[in-house]
């Protein structure tokens, strides 16, 4: 099996530090520009977030077939990251630049470089994620290289999250937008080079054996007739997180009812018919509903984004307003950042020690638990903040680490299960409940916020939206986190278990010829 060297883990790691320049920085700060910079309501603001992430992790399924069907001498995923590290550096400048436009040509222009944004990262970002599963065979050196690459991303983050306030206020002297706008300019270039660096320190070596496959147009315009079972449930899943009234609750439970009636016909269908009739697209997923590992780490993966997300969203807004130093949020999340990069390397020696499963589980419950106690602390009490803000992030850091190796490990199981693997389609999907998760995050954060009154523009609203922050900071995400730690226990890969299948499918593609898909 191969032993990664540390050049290359080092190299993959830089790839995940230049993509959180663009993802740590909107996850932190692109809420608070637009409500106080950019001057959008939090309202919609809100609906901003959670169509665009919606929209684009449907793309993030189309993307991982995409790559999976690529061809080249630089292998599957690489080209993809190196062709679009320019758009990812230029729509991270245009989504923190400020026009002078009315309200709706504000509204209009924030969609369109925010589509714009996520669809660069999308191309960007899911064959990097997919190139981890096929730089080795072995689930020891994935988790290493999933803690090298967290360990990168944090280090990305520590830049952006931990400077961006300082930079801001540097380069624009007072004026917040022509800040904002500097200080990517100045990120987009950092990106631009770690990216490069990337795609020429790593390789592809994993394989898959040889299956047929209809051309990429027939794949596509089979995964349009597939689209809308997927469309659907998230449509009024939409719609009830927006008008939370009892009509659109029906709704959502009856679309949600008849799509688990499909699939359960779908799969009686499957197994009376031949594997040869149906399309690739068809045969994908059907081996992903019925991917239990895969299914159980779709959720948990929504589920540690939905705590994450609310908990680094909300921050800007609680160091402004609750604490009342704003460039104290910068400060935060340097320590955050500096404790994630300890507990992302800690995370494959621990994980060696008790089993990821157990990892994991530890530390869901923990950092939740953690997180609660921010609901008692007043904003004076900066001390405790920054010392329970930094234990709960060494449990959080290991959740992103441990459930992108697991991916690589449900990717194993298709295969050793019935010989077909669609590493990108894993890993994009894997993205895509992050990505809807993120979205939903926001949306929420903002829902609770303008539920409290609030008005980034309007300093008198900002007194009565001060428990919200409070309970976004404490119970609002520990929920999701408390939640994520008992769908975990009905993980069935067991480290033996994953031992087993790493050994026979070794054997398998030694006694195969491999191509690419």
């Amino acid at each position: 099996m191969t032993k990664l060297p540390l050049y290359e883990k080092v190299g993959y790691a830089m790839g995940d530090a230049a993509a959180n320049l663009v993802w740590r920085g909107a996850l932190a700060y692109l809420a608070v520009f637009y409500t106080d910079t950019f001057g959008l309501a939090a309202s919609a603001a809100a609906i901003l977030f959670l169509v665009v992430r919606l929209s684009d992790g449907v793309t993030d399924i189309i993307m991982g077939m995409i790559a999976d069907r690529t061809n080249t001498a630089w292998g599957k995923f690489r080209p993809w990251i190196f062709w679009s590290t320019p758009f990812l550096c230029l729509f991270m400048v245009l989504c923190f630049t400020s026009p002078d436009l009315s309200a709706n040509g504000k509204l209009i222009y924030a969609y369109v470089t925010y589509i714009g944004l996520t669809l660069a990262y999308t191309v960007n970002n899911v064959p990097y994620s997919a190139l981890m599963g096929v730089m080795t065979e072995d689930d020891n050196e994935r988790t290493s290289l999933s803690g090298f690459r967290f360990a990168g991303a944090f280090l990305g983050g520590l830049f952006v999250m931990g400077f961006l306030p300082t930079l801001v206020s540097k380069f624009g002297a007072g004026d917040d937008a022509l800040g904002y706008q500097y200080t990517m300019y100045f990120f987009a270039g950092l990106l631009m080079a770690l990216m490069v660096i990337s795609v020429a320190t790593t390789k592809e070596r994993v394989m898959p054996v040889l299956k047929e496959q209809k051309s990429l147009g027939s794949e596509l315009k089979d995964l349009s007739k597939q689209l809308p079972f997927i469309l659907l449930p998230l449509g009024f899943m939409t719609a009830f997180f927006h008008f939370r009234n009892w009509i659109t609750g029906i709704l959502f439970v009856l679309v949600i009812s008849l799509m688990t009636w499909f699939v359960k016909r779908l799969l009686k269908k499957n197994q009376e018919s031949n594997a040869a009739a149906k399309s690739g697209v068809q045969q994908d997923m059907l081996d992903l509903i019925t991917n239990k590992p895969w299914l159980i780490l779709l959720g948990i993966g929504f589920l540690t984004m939905m705590f994450n997300g609310i908990k680094y969203g909300v921050i800007a807004y609680y160091f402004k307003y609750y604490v009342g130093d704003e460039i104290m949020a910068g400060q935060y999340f340097i320590a955050l950042l500096v404790v994630s990069i300890l507990g992302a390397l800690c995370t494959s020696f621990i994980a060696e020690k008790i089993g990821r499963k157990t990892l994991l589980i530890i530390a869901l419950a923990m950092s939740s638990l953690l997180t609660c106690g921010f609901f008692w602390l007043p904003g004076t009490s900066v001390v405790q903040i920054f010392i329970l803000g930094c234990g709960a992030e060494f449990f959080a850091a290991m959740m992103p680490t441990l459930f992108f190796s697991m991916l690589g490990d449900s990717a194993d199981y298709n295969e050793w299960r019935n010989g077909r693997r669609a590493t990108g389609l894993i890993y994009s999907a894997g993205t895509f409940v992050q990505k809807t998760g993120s979205g939903f995050a926001g949306a929420l954060m903002l829902v609770v916020l303008a539920s409290y009154g609030y008005d980034g523009m309007d300093p008198t609203t900002i007194e009565g939206s001060l428990p919200a922050m409070a309970l976004l900071m404490s119970f609002i995400p520990a929920g999701f986190g408390f939640a994520a730690a008992v769908l975990m226990l009905f993980y069935p890969i067991t480290e033996q278990k994953q031992r087993q299948m790493t050994e026979e499918l070794i054997a398998r593609r030694k006694t195969a010829a491999p191509i690419i898909e």
